[in-house]
């Protein structure tokens, strides 16, 4: 797999980044369940979440709650947020049953980009939001063409990590259809200009909006406040399935708990749980372009501080929905028909599902 530093090192050269940190979140995950107290808050959600974070996650979440953590799947003991995406599945090109895939710990990188880092805010309290759509099935808009729905189509990618027998990773859009020696890896930016007056909206998207470069630039008139740019990294370890698939045979046999075999729909959430002092007093105060920092190690920010990777693993909540989300199985969890697209999924509930 590749390196933390190689990853940081590439990501602080890319583009005007002054400084970061990552935030590790054990592979073990918090929690795995059909939760989601953004899109569905009170309800059992459409899919499966791996969900990571502060062990107050419910199904109903404020930012008090938040507060209320006893323990942190993640490393900065003074970020008590939540983040979530779906998990991974790999279904049997003979059988056709579907088994949740291991691992999915994320790696969650706050960058310090854009044209008005003097200006920078720190997530409010109640501050919340989406990235992605779990209904898109394809590629729609020409890279690079600008727009607030090309940058959003253009948030989520992923790579194959290879790097055994000489092999070199690649990465693209969608899924691949090779072996990943070294993982597979998801890649999801989240929105970082806000409109500073809401910390929700309708959708979930519309309070907050991306840099004209997406990772990088300047804020829309309608969305002036900068914000950290956040980027999750999701890596599952899919070689031991090698054996039961054959890429110059069977189609990419991994999917998304919503039902997705392409990759398009990929998304995840943030639920804001920072104290939100120290976050401010991180992003003016950390800004300093020491090694550490440029290296995106959280610990040589004096602001945090950073409990043990196998603390962290060890912060885990009972899910909340009661039901068997394990495998092998004939069908997802819930009512997610696998659906190929090349039009959006349609997102189905137990009152209308066909299969």
């Amino acid at each position: 797999m590749l390196s933390a530093a190689i990853i940081a090192t590439s990501l602080a050269l890319a583009t005007g980044v002054d400084a970061f940190w990552r935030v590790a979140c054990s592979g073990n995950a918090l929690v795995k369940e059909r939760a989601d107290p953004i899109v569905s808050p009170g309800v059992t959600s459409n899919h499966v979440h791996i969900i990571h974070g502060g062990s107050a996650f419910s199904l109903n979440m404020t930012y008090d709650q938040t507060q209320a953590s006893q323990c942190l799947s993640c490393q900065v003991m003074q970020d008590k947020s939540n983040y979530w995406l779906q998990n991974l599945w790999f279904q049997d090109p003979k059988t056709k049953q579907l088994e949740p895939v291991a691992n999915g710990g994320i790696l969650v990188y706050y960058l310090q980009r854009g044209n008005d880092i003097k200006n920078m805010k720190a997530f409010p309290k109640g501050f919340r939001m989406i990235s992605g759509d779990m209904t898109r099935r394809n590629k729609t808009y020409t890279e690079n063409a600008g727009g607030e729905a090309e940058l959003r189509e253009r948030a989520t990618k992923w790579t194959c990590l290879r790097y055994t027998g000489g092999v070199s990773g690649y990465d693209g859009y969608g899924f691949p259809n090779s072996y990943c020696e070294s993982g597979f890896q998801a890649r999801l930016h989240l929105p970082n200009c806000w409109d500073g007056q809401n910390v929700d909206s309708a959708d979930h998207k519309s309070h907050v909006a991306f840099m004209s470069l997406m990772d990088n630039g300047e804020c829309p008139s309608t969305h002036p406040v900068s914000l950290m740019s956040l980027f999750y990294e999701q890596t599952w370890d899919i070689n031991s399935y090698n054996s039961r698939w054959n890429p110059a045979v069977d189609k990419w046999p991994f999917l998304y708990s919503m039902g997705d075999p392409t990759g398009y729909g990929y998304h995840g959430d943030f639920l804001n749980g920072w104290d939100v002092t120290v976050l401010q007093n991180a992003i003016t105060g950390c800004d300093n372009n020491t090694p550490g920092t440029t290296a995106g190690d959280a610990a040589a920010c004096s602001f945090f501080t950073i409990q043990s990777a196998d603390a962290a693993a060890k912060c885990t909540i009972s899910p909340q929905v009661n039901e068997d989300i394990g495998g092998p199985r004939a069908k997802l969890p819930g009512c997610n028909p696998i659906q190929a697209g090349p039009g959006p999924a349609t997102i189905y509930s137990t009152s209308n599902c066909p299969i």
